[in-house]
């Protein structure tokens, strides 16, 4: 006599600790971290580009006042000595109408001269009002010329920060900016937030002198565009090994508190090109 079945019961087993959720929050608070600083970053750019604008149209408008004040001294010179010649003709007239003969008729030679260094004179000052005109319209067009080209170098400046990419450094919080030409390098330094030096280095068996550190091409892999170099830096050799192309490569110096980095945008045979990023304020680290 067969026993019945008894039902088979599958416990489940617990569910494991959601590890997921935490991380993704994690990575959307650096994303807007870094979204933040690009952004206090470009309004900086726009607050220096609209500061030069500013002082450059202040030293064009003084330009063209005291290019006004000196013609309209040479027009008021002009004037004074327009009505001495006047006047002086006037006393010629009259004394030329009470001569006879021949005094009458050399009165009247000296009247004419007067007269033609009157209108000589009042020509000249026509000429003078005109040069004022014409020096405060040029002026003007030069103005607005500036303003337009620097409204263009702005809209490109900006532009091209922001379509520079950013990195983490491996020693601090901040996120970098990296320039991987020539133009965004340029865009960087107009930024002016810090002090940029490019490099070739080839593969010796002395360090390469960049700024004020050393720098020595140790293995270059051009293939995976990986690379190592050794850094010398207040006497002390600091080894980077397996580097990348636009990575970050930072490290300290004692005259600084923020991190001087190196950033590789090209690798080749037995050479590296890139540059050196220094921070622009000097004043040494605690406890250097």
């Amino acid at each position: 006599m067969s026993t019945a079945s008894q039902p088979t019961y599958i416990i489940p087993s617990p569910a494991g600790p959601n590890w997921r959720t935490p991380l993704l929050v994690v990575v959307l608070l650096l994303l807007a971290a870094s979204n933040i600083f690009l952004y206090v970053q470009l309004e900086h750019a726009r607050a220096d580009s609209r500061g030069e604008m500013a002082k450059l149209t202040q030293e064009i408008n003084g330009s063209i006042a005291q290019m006004r004040l000196d013609s309209s001294a040479a027009v008021q010179r002009s004037s004074k000595r327009v009505e001495a010649l006047q006047t002086q003709l006037a006393q010629s007239r009259r004394a030329a109408e009470r001569a006879v003969g021949q005094a009458k008729v050399d009165a009247q030679r000296q009247v004419d001269s007067l007269q033609a260094k009157v209108t000589e004179e009042q020509a000249q000052q026509q000429q003078a009002i005109a040069a004022v005109k014409q020096t405060a319209d040029t002026a003007t067009t030069q103005i607005a010329s500036v303003s337009t080209d620097v409204g263009t170098v702005k809209t490109t400046l900006d532009q091209t920060v922001s379509g520079l990419k950013s990195a983490r450094g491996e020693l601090d919080s901040h996120s970098s900016l990296i320039a991987t030409n020539g133009k965004e390098l340029q865009a960087l330094r107009e930024l002016g937030e810090r002090n940029y030096a490019e490099f070739t280095i080839t593969k010796e068996k002395t360090p390469t002198r960049v700024g004020d550190v050393m720098v020595q091409l140790k293995k270059a892999d051009p293939k995976r565009n990986r690379f190592t170099i050794a850094i010398t830096a207040d006497d002390k050799v600091v080894e980077k090994r397996d580097r990348t192309l636009n990575e970050p490569i930072q490290f300290y110096t004692l005259k600084a508190r923020q991190p001087d980095e190196i950033v590789v945008n090209s690798v080749s045979k037995d050479k590296i090109v890139g540059y050196l990023a220094t921070p622009k304020v000097q004043n040494g680290r605690a406890g250097a």
